[in-house]
């Protein structure tokens, strides 16, 4: 389960709508849409990570470069999702980037402790994701 590909691949695991299409948004305005695939709870994330079921076909669901969470997460919360992968010898160095509207201090605490590379407040408003974006073109291999 070695992540030996860097396919410059961003997991995105959001579950709110808007924000989804706000960040395809952003990808396809950056030019980087095909990068983006989309995980709509924790339990997907595994899933995906783990190639199982619907995922297991890594022509169409690459290992990524980058993981992007948010923390509250249908089935799985994001900090669960963040202990999995941490715990996952190939995933161990794979960067993940907490993307969450929480200013909670402890989530930010908790988030590092976990393992995460990366804590990054959702902007305000949809636009603002362009900006994400370009932090995260930083952080792909490439």
């Amino acid at each position: 389960m070695e992540n030996q590909n860097q396919t410059g691949v961003v997991l995105y695991a959001e579950d709110e709508e808007s924000d989804v299409l706000f960040m395809q948004m952003a990808f396809g305005k950056a030019g980087l849409a095909h990068l983006l695939h989309v995980v709509k709870n924790g339990q997907e994330v595994v899933d995906y990570l783990s190639g199982a079921g619907e995922f297991a076909d890594r022509e169409k669901n690459p290992l990524p470069s980058l993981l992007l969470l948010d923390l509250n997460l249908p089935l799985r919360s994001g900090f669960a999702v963040l202990q999995w992968v941490r715990n996952q010898p190939g995933f161990h160095a794979l960067p993940v980037v907490v993307f969450s509207s929480s200013t909670r201090p402890e989530d930010k605490l908790k988030a590092a402790n976990l393992g995460a590379d990366e804590y990054v407040q959702k902007p305000p408003s949809g636009s603002k994701f362009a900006e994400v974006i370009k932090d995260l073109r930083e952080k792909l291999p490439g």
